[in-house]
């Protein structure tokens, strides 16, 4: 269905594919922040740290700036874009990362034609992002209007709101950075309590799982409050465990449910909601369901 989709885009003119790197902000970050901010997947010794990100791109004799505006993905020639790519897949290969990760460093991307290149509505994957940083405040009015073609008041507020939802970003990987990270046999957690907004929490947990300080072969969960007086569970994993075995899907829902709460999601990314004060049993029922999908 997708596929066809893409057919339509490409027919009327309004969508071209590449082969391109498929890390996120091609059109608007800086090189350096693309890289230390790439996740799928990871790059070794370079993603989550500016300072090693910097010396990747000058090892490689890549201009950072053109004269006062610093560089995005978009502004390289195409020698420069393969020099990158190639030193990115001999890293990785040279980690012991295997084919099926290193792949994922390239694949198709989606333009839209229309849209001027280097803004946050060019490429599809920013362009998701902003719908999304409005829908997650509520403000869905906002990015209805931003689809229907205003490119004036609309898209102003949208892009504030994209700017306030990077802010709360930041501020919650801070936050949650700063909580102690408690490991179990078979997950590690983090529990926000209302230091975090609920809507966020799955976007901080997948940062926080890329990051150097977790531990790769647990998935990690994080707790935090709702405005409803529940609790809002959201979990992360790696590909290398979901390749092992791992559902945390069916592991959150089954959990969940013997707590009368919900759950759901995907095999690497899931989430629930269940009653306050029952974390503990949740993690030890996740834990049993965990256990039995790896050991078998």
């Amino acid at each position: 269905m997708n596929t066809e989709i893409v057919k339509d885009g490409i027919e009327t003119g309004v969508l071209q594919t590449m082969k391109d790197i498929r890390y996120f902000g091609k059109e608007t970050r800086p090189l350096a922040k693309l890289l230390q901010y790439a996740t799928d997947p990871l790059i070794p010794g370079v993603s989550g740290r500016e300072d090693a990100s910097v010396g990747f791109l000058q090892e490689l004799q890549i201009e950072l700036k053109d004269r006062d505006t610093w560089r995005t993905w978009v502004d390289l020639r195409k020698e420069e874009k393969r020099k990158i790519v190639s030193a990115i897949v001999q890293m990785m290969l040279s980690k012991g990362f295997g084919y099926q990760v290193v792949s994922r460093v390239l694949g198709e991307t989606y333009l839209l034609c229309n849209e001027e290149e280097g803004t946050e509505l060019h490429d599809a994957k920013e362009y998701a992002t902003l719908l999304n940083s409005t829908a997650r405040y509520g403000q869905y009015e906002v990015g209805l209007q931003v689809c229907l073609g205003d490119r004036g008041k609309w898209l102003k507020e949208a892009l504030n709101l994209l700017s306030g939802h990077r802010h709360n970003l930041v501020e919650g990987l801070q936050f949650a950075r700063e909580e102690k990270i408690q490991k179990r046999s078979y997950v590690q957690y983090f529990h926000a309590g209302d230091g975090i907004r609920d809507t966020i929490i799955g976007i901080i947990t997948n940062m926080l799982l890329n990051t150097e300080d977790v531990d790769k072969e647990l998935p990690l969960i994080g707790f935090v409050h709702t405005e409803t007086g529940e609790v809002k569970v959201s979990a992360r994993a790696t590909q290398d465990l979901v390749n092992r075995g791992l559902d945390l899907a069916v592991a959150l829902t089954r959990a969940a449910k013997e707590l009368h709460g919900i759950g759901g999601g995907h095999n690497i990314a899931a989430g629930a909601t269940i009653p306050k004060g029952k974390e503990e049993e949740f993690l030890e029922i996740v834990e049993r369901e965990i256990k039995l999908q790896l050991v078998s």
